[in-house]
């Protein structure tokens, strides 16, 4: 798949003059990320610690990052308070590495205390949830990165498409667990999304797409 943001190929305008259209959409965009984040922040939290889930703890970290990502890419957009387009985009890039090493201590940590996660129907619902509304989310966004050539708006598509696949994999994790009852599947599920988000997090960091978004 093409990158989704040529680096180095300099926009027929300058940067700091987008249209008044793609601002407004990037906003509303990153506004709705904003909620939804919160949303799954907050009940990937309750389902963490009612559960005891080392899978829904890292998806609830993945949220948390998510929401400081669109958090970061917005504030390009807000004239009172500037971000550069690459300081935005290592940053995007920089919160992945952290999620990845919070995800496999979080795993690791569970395996060799051998918690026993419980069934958790709440995440097994905003994870179905996040498999919904996090494609839509990251196509849209890659498509407005297109459009205004921004990098860090490019690295937040990657962010809420890994958002999908982590969903996905804590899924799997919190069903096998449920219908089986392996305890450790679910630490297994949270340790296998840290390759993913390792590998985003290094095209987040270069500020482009890489082939799995």
């Amino acid at each position: 798949m093409p990158e989704l943001v040529q680096i180095g190929v300099q926009p027929s305008k300058p940067a700091n003059a987008r249209s008044p259209k793609p601002r407004a959409i990037v906003l509303w965009l990153q506004g709705v990320t904003l909620a939804w984040m919160l949303v799954e922040f907050g009940v990937s939290a309750y389902a963490a610690l009612t559960a005891h889930s080392p899978a829904m703890l890292a998806f609830g970290s993945d949220s948390l990052v998510e929401l400081l990502s669109a958090t970061v890419v917005l504030l390009q957009w807000i004239p009172s308070m500037p971000i550069s387009e690459r300081r935005a985009s290592r940053t995007a890039g920089a919160l992945l590495f952290v999620l990845a090493f919070v995800v496999a201590t979080i795993a690791i940590g569970s395996m060799a205390l051998r918690l026993r996660p419980e069934t958790s129907f709440a995440g097994i619902g905003i994870t179905v949830a996040a498999l919904m509304a996090m494609p839509v989310l990251a196509f849209l966004k890659r498509r407005e990165a297109r459009r205004s050539n921004n990098a860090a708006l490019a690295a937040d598509a990657l962010q809420s498409a890994t958002c999908a696949y982590v969903a996905l994999i804590t899924l799997v994790g919190l069903a096998v667990n449920a219908a089986f009852h392996i305890a450790w599947f679910d630490s297994i599920a949270a340790l296998a999304a840290a390759p993913i988000l390792i590998k985003e997090g290094m095209s987040a960091w270069e500020g482009h797409q890489c082939g799995c978004c």
